[in-house]
């Protein structure tokens, strides 16, 4: 390994700020990489090469090491024993059912499902459920910055889960989900999530999960539609990784899976093992031998020649492909220096790889001006996990203390050093950031290490800070400035508001940090009721958006975008805020202009998401307009107001309180703008109507109508059926699946009087409305609810009963019912009851627990092969004696 060999002394800023790759820029620069595996090395079908050296490639005591030293007090600690803790087991409290399970496997014709048993899926359940506590338990930590889950915190917290390979093909699996849920809005009312998505599992339910499981405080309804599609895409990964690999039976030509089977690929496959172990520590990039090897993904070899390239400049040796792998597959390092070069040297090679960004499909920061690098504090950090301080013992300077004052994390539990990398960078990524900084190491450190924990991340100034060499250093220098005044405005001091504002910069005390927020939001988003006050008297604009650009301000997230101060505060709940900035005269609607597009959440639908009673309530009071929908940016939005507005948002929330207080303001004077199609249905009725009615009061009617019927299908997809129901009370017309839903809902609850009322409410369904969902999904739950009325005998069953009877007659239509054509059974010869147990009349004669049974050979012979063949070989006496000393019977239960 000439790198290692010959290192050119460079310090520790040369080999983190200037390229992002460090000394490996300079000593492997070669975009052309061929990876030969020797055949003495086992390979892994989904997991590249798995190393076992049997002597180090250079000194005896360096990181390379590590990746074959096994110890021997390690192997124990491997199997994480009782004080690892574990993960909460979510048993039957799944947003998916074994047969929603089944229906996605069968959904890949690739797969050979067959007949799969019944204790193969609720094994497959059992151990992908642990997955989904990972995704979800992470989701709620990036969901704290914000106060709500998106699809990008479940994309990142995808990625944070995943190996490399697997949290590709997932977001892919989302992403075209999310696609075909945006174009499906022509029929958006009638067909339900799911089917509009492509998906087998339930979008709603996981919605409802996701709210009962307080991932957040508000959850989007994009953030529940790509976690349904991930873990259905997850449950297709490990069957065709256990199909693959696993050593199955085959019935028929179609394989025949057993549990066994199934752990025993789970348990080969490095990429699974450690993900659906019961842990809360997710152990990566090992298999239950503890034998690491590199994902499919970043086999650098197989990848350029799925891409048919041909090797351009340098090509690199045998040792050097070799130490790139061993690099990435480091868990030990002796030094910070040692620390750095690794680093550098898998970041050059990580990132020119063909990874997609599974966001928009293209390369991982192909839209930046710079690369992912890490700050020397990061790597301090990093150093602090895996250091080794036996591997410093070969330095003559240096002497092993003779005292042990803390004990050794053993290497096993240790992840390589590709694991830090890929969990780090996913937190930068997700901050929108250029550099990995010394807290997304500890949010690594947390999820990567048994007993290791850490505060989630907070919303700060200084979180996308970074001071690259792209800049000047006028600019820089500028940015270190403003950077201070950010800071000064954060530590709450009032008495620093003059001095912070002479350093922000020429915009003064409205500047934007790099997240594109003003110290005004900031203050908003720490509650600083007393800091909000000092900002506002000197001048800050209390309606300052964030900007849509990414020009100036790189790191703005994507659905902060239009906030405004108030939309901070109304984000973290605090009430005083809220009611400060509103008496200072803040714009209600947040960044909303008159007849201007919304692609944000106002401050009401973010409060009614919420649940925040107060909140509402002093919002409405303020004039708030709970008709105000978002206009998505990669969508057409169906209604003029944009989708989701505050009644939608209450209602798939189950907030009951403050939908009816929704209910209850006044509706304003102000209309909303009629289409040509609903101009030309009006006709003439609605000109004569308009003379009788103001205009405003109409049109808002109208929209009011349509907003209500979209917070009735969300509610019915999500389960809450008082809130369904309340809607329907207010006059709001069933569509077909709405009906069925809330029909589903109230018989999982055992609802019996909810379910004669909406027995009755079939015959509200015009016929025109009538999909293929009632053959598939109406017609077998009726049925079932028929079954169920039959016992116990009760009046209410009874009525239940009668008010199938009447829809089903009313789905037959008004045909004659063809006559019933009695099925006749062949008769079969019948024994004379004369010959039964008869003394006189038998020749043969049982003998069962001493008691006699007489019979005939005849009869025998001619009812069953058993006794035929037990007759025949008996002499033909005149009368055959039988002793029967074992007797078994057959119990049906």
């Amino acid at each position: 390994m000439s790198g290692k060999s010959k290192t050119p002394a460079r310090t520790l800023e040369d080999l983190t700020l200037d390229s992002g790759y460090g000394g490996a820029a300079d000593s492997f620069r070669s975009s052309s990489v061929s990876l030969c595996c020797s055949d003495t090395h086992l390979s892994y079908a989904h997991g590249g090469n798995c190393w076992h050296l049997t002597e180090s490639m250079h000194s005896r005591h360096n990181s390379l090491d590590t990746v074959n030293t096994v110890l021997a007090e390690d192997t124990e600690i491997l199997e994480c024993p009782g004080q690892c803790a574990k993960l909460p087991e979510l048993e039957e409290d799944v947003p998916w059912s074994l047969g929603e399970v089944e229906g996605a496997l069968r959904k890949d014709e690739e797969l050979c499902v067959g007949n799969a048993s019944r204790e193969i899926l609720v094994k497959l359940s059992a151990l992908v459920s642990r997955a989904l506590v990972r995704i979800a338990r992470e989701a709620q930590r990036l969901s704290l910055r914000y106060a709500r889950c998106t699809k990008h915190e479940i994309q990142s917290a995808i990625k944070m889960v995943l190996s490399w390979t697997i949290s590709v093909n997932c977001i892919t699996a989302a992403l075209s989900a999310l696609s075909l849920y945006n174009m499906s809005t022509g029929d958006k009312f009638s067909r339900g999530k799911s089917a509009r998505c492509g998906l087998v599992f339930s979008v709603g339910k996981f919605f409802r999960w996701m709210v009962d499981s307080r991932v957040a405080l508000r959850i989007h309804e994009h953030a529940a539609i790509y976690l349904s599609a991930c873990m259905e895409s997850l449950f297709r990964e490990v069957f065709s990784r256990v199909q693959r690999s696993a050593l199955v039976e085959k019935e028929n030509g179609v394989p025949k899976f057993t549990v066994e089977s199934l752990e025993q690929a789970i348990n080969n496959d490095s990429e699974l093992w450690g993900l659906l172990q019961p842990y809360q520590h997710l152990i990566c990039g090992k298999n239950a031998t503890g034998a690491l090897s590199l994902p499919d993904s970043l086999n650098l070899h197989r990848d350029q020649q799925r891409a048919g390239k041909t090797a351009e400049g340098h090509t690199y040796s045998q040792a050097e492909l070799r130490t790139i792998e061993q690099s990435l597959l480091a868990t030990r390092v002796g030094s910070i220096a040692e620390l750095s070069e690794l680093v550098s040297r898998a970041m050059h090679h990580l990132q020119p790889l063909h990874i997609k960004n599974p966001s928009n499909g293209t390369p991982v920061h192909q839209n930046r001006t710079g690369t992912v690098h890490w700050e020397p504090e990061a790597l301090y950090t990093l150093c602090y996990f895996m250091h080794c301080p036996q591997m410093e013992w070969e330095n003559p300077n240096v002497e092993p203390s003779k005292i042990t004052l803390h004990t050794e994390r053993p290497f096993l539990v240790l992840p390589p050093l590709m694991e830090w990398i890929r969990v780090a960078v996913a937190h930068t990524e997700h901050r929108r950031s250029y550099s990995v900084d010394s807290d997304d190491v500890r949010q690594a450190a947390r999820l990567l290490l048994s007993g290791v924990d850490c505060e989630p991340r907070q919303l700060k100034a200084d979180d996308c800070f970074c001071a690259t060499r792209n800049l000047d250093a006028a600019s820089t220098e500028a940015k270190f400035l403003q950077d201070l005044g950010f800071r000064m405005l954060n530590c709450g001091r009032t008495d620093l508001v003059k001095q912070a504002v002479n350093l922000l910069g020429p915009d003064g005390i409205n500047s934007m940090s790099e997240q594109g927020m003003t110290p005004l939001m900031y203050a908003c988003v720490r509650g600083d009721e007393a800091m909000v006050q000092m900002l506002l008297d000197a001048g800050a604009d209390i309606n300052s958006e964030v900007p849509s650009s990414l020009h100036k301000h790189p790191s703005v997230y994507p659905d902060t975008r239009q906030g405004t101060p108030l939309t901070f505060a109304v984000l973290h709940g605090h009430v005083p805020i809220v009611q400060l900035l509103l008496d200072a005269r803040a714009n209600v609607e947040g960044g909303i202009q008159d007849s201007a597009e919304n692609y944000t959440e106002t401050p009401l639908q973010l409060a009614s998401a919420a649940g925040n009673f107060e909140l509402v309530s002093l919002l409405l009071e303020r004039g708030a307009d709970p008709l105000i929908g978002t206009t998505y940016r990669n969508g057409i939005s169906s209604g003029p107001m944009g989708e989701m507005n505050s009644y939608s948002l209450a209602a798939s929330h189950g907030h009951r309180n403050v939908f009816r207080k929704l209910l209850s303001q006044v509706e304003k004077e102000k209309g909303d703008v009629l289409s040509l199609e609903e101009i030309l249905a009006e006709g003439s009725e609605a000109v004569e109507r308009r003379a009788q009615h103001s205009e405003g009061t109409l049109r808002t009617g109208k929209a009011k109508l349509k907003a209500l019927r979209e917070a009735m299908y969300h509610s019915a997809e999500h389960g809450h059926v008082d809130i369904t129901i309340d809607i329907r009370s207010l006059g709001v017309p069933w569509t077909l699946h709405t009906w069925l839903d809330t029909l589903r809902t109230c018989f999982v609850l055992q609802r019996r009087p909810l379910i004669q009322g909406l027995l009755k409410d079939f015959s509200c369904i015009k016929e025109d409305e009538y999909t293929e969902e009632l053959i598939t999904h109406g017609l077998p739950l009726m049925f079932q609810i028929l079954r169920a009325s039959k016992v116990p005998l009760s009046e209410d069953n009874e009525v239940i009963g009668q008010q199938l009877a009447v829809i089903f007659t009313q789905c037959y239509g008004p045909f004659p019912i063809p006559k019933l054509i009695e099925i006749k059974k062949k008769q079969t010869s019948r024994l004379d009851p004369h010959f039964l147990n008869n003394k006189e009349m038998s020749d043969v004669t049982f003998l069962v627990e001493a008691k006699p049974f007489y019979a005939h050979k005849v009869l025998l012979f001619t009812s069953s092969q058993r006794f035929k063949s037990l007759l025949s070989n008996r002499p033909a006496a005149e009368n055959t004696c039988i002793e029967i000393s074992h007797v078994k019977y057959n119990f049906s239960w």
